[in-house]
């Protein structure tokens, strides 16, 4: 089965075509261009450009999120036991996906992918290449809207909402305005969740660079991207109620960062981490 589907074209008969909108950026396209992805167009690079300018260290920032996302997927999987992930947010997939990470460790693990953004559907194949013992789906969903991904038949077909799930909300929650109550919409679909899950989660930030951060949310949001940056102690209530793994809510580079990690400065990095545990 090819991993490739054409703009425009759906990943299956179940999807419906989609409209790109290939003269406006978008959030996924424009994350892809900062990581060194091909799946982006003028109007994204523009936006990264211009972004880059605002902020040089974005590129940067990024990356060091994403190896989070790896390094948490790692953890939960080998350390922890977790052999059920929902994913949502997902954003365009790049190798290493998810399912990719936690199933060279434990093959069985199944994963739910969830995302809203049209690039993302028309590469859905990509995230469906699963061992033979696990299983991965694709929903197309907004992250607003909790209950209908919790009762998505598709999504309950490969996770067992009776058994531990780690909810994984990697670079998903800055672009939800307090008006839609980013946090309460968290804790819906941890309350779907049975106890022993987990939440992996990441928060864009202007702690450590209030100026540059600053001119980064200017450029999206003129460009008709919503991107809200929080502070430590917003970060911070995504968790109440859950019990913080080591070392707490903490710059993403410094969540249990790998010992050949290359040194990143804390300057350089606008997004706090956090996995804690749904008792």
């Amino acid at each position: 089965m090819t991993n490739e589907v054409r703009p425009g074209q759906a990943p299956n008969d179940d999807y419906p075509a989609v409209d790109l909108r290939m003269d406006v950026p978008h959030s996924a396209r424009v994350y892809d261009y900062l990581i060194g992805g091909k799946t982006n167009f003028e109007p994204d690079r523009i936006a990264a450009e211009a972004s880059v300018q605002a902020w040089p260290a974005l590129p940067i920032s990024m990356r060091t999120t994403r190896s989070f996302m790896e390094r948490a997927v790692r953890h939960l999987t080998k350390d922890y036991g977790v052999r059920q992930f929902l994913d949502i947010g997902t954003g365009i997939p790049k190798s290493p996906n998810v399912h990719e990470i936690a199933q060279a460790i434990a093959p069985e693990t199944r994963v739910g992918y969830v995302d809203n953004d049209p690039i993302v559907l028309t590469h859905a194949r990509a995230l469906m290449s699963s061992t033979t013992q696990g299983r991965t789906c694709y929903v197309d969903a907004d992250f607003r809207n909790p209950q209908s991904i919790i009762d998505n038949p598709r999504l309950r077909e490969v996770l067992d909402f009776s058994e531990p799930v780690a909810l994984s909300l990697i670079a998903i929650v800055h672009f939800v305005l307090d008006a839609d109550d980013p946090q309460g919409t968290v804790r819906r679909f941890m309350d779907a969740l049975a106890p022993g899950s987990y939440l992996a989660l990441t928060v864009f930030t202007g702690d450590t660079d209030p100026v540059g951060v600053g001119g980064v949310s200017r450029e999206y949001n003129k460009r008709g991207i919503p991107l809200q940056a929080r502070d430590k102690t917003e970060t911070e209530a995504f968790f109440d109620g859950y019990e913080l793994l080591d070392p707490g809510v903490a710059l993403v580079h410094h969540w249990r960062p790998d010992a050949d990690a290359e040194p990143v400065r804390d300057q350089d990095i606008a997004m706090y981490a956090g996995v804690a545990l749904k008792h």
